[in-house]
């Protein structure tokens, strides 16, 4: 007799955590290795999403052999990629390092400068945070993520100012050769759904 049986408390909205959804950090930092350890310090966060959350998409290849009759004897899956999309919405140093790129972005107490050119593609760290249904959390570690592209900026009375990026996940050692890696976990009832890694 097959196995499990359809469960409803596996169904789940994607919510950010209460402190924060996206984080990151400097290429070569100490990577998560599960659902709920506290961030370290060196993760800081990239404040709110916009309403449309967090797109995950893939781009794979196929490698397809057919016999000499015309049918396909062969047909697999040679190459696999994967990104992350979203929109920031604060307007702060962390945020434009990621749109123009930390070289691009130089930060003195509470004044910004941002010079507009080429970004760099620069690795660091992303750490996503989200809330499950039934006390759950999931946690996706991008261990070499790279800025792919940058949607446009529009100024306006009637619209927050948001920052459209789309981050490349690139293969590392440090998640098993993976492009990105998932933990979940459920957490007590008494634990705080929040992070220690810089705000």
């Amino acid at each position: 007799m097959a196995k499990g049986k359809n469960n409803k408390n596996n169904v789940s909205l994607g919510k950010p955590m209460v402190a924060g959804v996206i984080y990151r950090a400097p290429a070569g930092t100490k990577v998560p290795t599960d659902a709920t350890t506290p961030l370290s310090d060196d993760f800081t966060s990239l404040g709110f999403v916009a309403e449309d959350g967090i797109t995950n998409a893939t781009d794979t290849d196929t490698t397809e052999v057919k016999e000499m009759g015309g049918g396909t004897v062969v047909k697999e899956i040679s190459s696999y990629g994967e990104t992350y999309q979203f929109v920031l919405l604060e307007t702060n140093g962390e945020t434009l390092k990621v749109r123009y790129g930390d070289g691009n972005v130089t930060v003195d107490g509470d004044k910004i400068k941002v010079k507009h050119t080429a970004p760099s593609a620069d690795p660091h760290v992303y750490v996503l945070e989200i809330v499950l249904t039934g006390r759950r959390v999931k946690r996706i570690v991008i261990a070499d993520g790279t800025l792919s592209e940058a949607g446009d900026i529009t100024y306006s009375a009637s619209d927050a100012i948001g920052y459209d990026v789309t981050i490349s996940a690139n293969p590392s050692d440090q998640i098993e050769d993976g492009s990105s890696m998932e933990y979940i976990a459920t957490i007590a009832a008494s634990a705080p759904a929040t992070k220690s890694a810089k705000n």
